[in-house]
């Protein structure tokens, strides 16, 4: 089973091809290379590093919301 988790691009270097993004208070950074058009304070599924999709804010936080409701 794969696991995707919505992050927040918090920085996109000069090479478009890297951002920061935060999940939380955890900051990572991340490949862009399999997406298109990712902006600054966009979200995006974060996959073994690499950004797969961009998603809404909204469908960002009700995915957070219930991880948030699973954790022990």
């Amino acid at each position: 089973m794969c696991l995707a988790i919505p992050a927040k691009v918090i920085k996109i270097y000069d090479d478009n091809q890297t951002a920061t993004v935060a999940i939380g208070d955890v900051k990572k950074d991340i490949s862009l290379s399999l997406v298109e058009d990712i902006k600054k304070d966009d979200f995006v599924l974060v996959h073994v590093g690499f950004a797969l999709s961009k998603l809404s804010e909204s469908d960002a936080k009700k995915t957070l919301d219930l991880f948030a409701e699973t954790s022990i």
